[in-house]
């Protein structure tokens, strides 16, 4: 395993690795404005969400890492604490990029990238109509991580209102992560894009008290087909199907061609469908 100390390798290296590592990375693009009303509009990725009561979100614009300036962004919230976090889709990346640039101060990327201004609620900075959600946000707090190339500078804000595209809403109103097809940054020029195959479900353990993979039989934990994602979802249940349970399901259609030899690859493919109950019971028909 490589092993590298901080201390050891030059900022640059050391950056490359913890965004390689550290991802994917949702993406802040702030809105500023400066002390005479002039708007600023840059991407960031060290950002996230960190409280619901009160709503805080937190992002990062870092120093550069080359000459140790402070980001326009950074310089406008010092004049103005009040930021929009516009979140980022697919649709917008490349514009999102593009709005990367280090224009010279005073240079307004909505016209840059193509982007539209929208008219705050409650802070001075602008919306991007683009984006499928927009966060207005009072700065409450900017805690100075250094003062050499590459050292971040924490914007502590709280949310004030949030706008969301009904476009990117289910039925229910709450947001569709199909519809809405955000993207978030990998290392290098990287990105990922949650949407289709790329979006997944796992059981939130949250009400059951899962057993645990340190109660699931030997024989089933010690599989040489069976993965540790697999493994956590069997560890996931409350309680393993009864004795009648499993004799019922021997008459069903899906036991119809499970022999001992295949029950293992047979379970996997269940527990591919989140079909955890059947797998129990088609690993509990063979005992060991």
């Amino acid at each position: 395993m490589l092993s590298i100390n901080p201390k050891e390798v030059s900022t640059a290296v050391l950056h490359s690795y913890l965004l390689g590592a550290v991802a994917p990375r949702p993406i802040a693009f702030a809105s500023t404005v400066d002390k005479d009303g002039n708007p600023n509009l840059a991407p960031f990725s060290f950002f996230n969400v960190f409280s619901a009561n009160p709503p805080i979100a937190i992002f990062s614009p870092a120093r550069s890492g080359r000459t140790g300036i402070t980001k326009h962004t950074y310089d406008n919230i010092k004049e103005v604490p009040e930021v929009v976090i516009n979140v980022v889709n697919y649709n917008m990346v490349q514009q999102v990029s593009l709005a990367s640039t280090e224009y010279p101060k005073g240079t307004n990327e909505f016209i840059k990238a193509g982007f539209t201004q929208l008219a705050s609620e409650k802070v001075k900075p602008f919306r991007v109509k683009e984006s499928p959600a927009q966060l207005e946000c009072i700065v409450k707090q900017v805690i100075e991580l250094g003062d050499k190339g590459g050292a971040g500078n924490l914007i502590i804000c709280e949310v004030v209102m949030i706008h969301v595209n009904e476009d990117v809403l289910d039925a229910n109103k709450q947001i569709d992560p199909n519809k809405i097809d955000l993207v978030a940054r990998m290392g290098g020029n990287w990105y990922s894009r949650t949407n289709g195959d790329a979006l997944f479900e796992v059981a939130k353990p949250l009400l059951n008290l899962g057993i645990g993979v340190d109660q699931i039989p030997a024989f089933i934990r010690n599989s040489n087909v069976l993965t540790g994602n697999n493994l956590g979802q069997l560890g996931n249940i409350e309680k393993l199907p009864t004795s009648s349970e499993i004799e019922e399901f021997k008459t069903s259609n899906i036991f119809k061609n499970i022999t001992k030899e295949n029950a293992h690859l047979e379970a996997k493919k269940l527990l591919d469908t989140n079909n955890v109950e059947n797998a129990w019971k088609v690993l509990l028909s063979f005992g060991q």
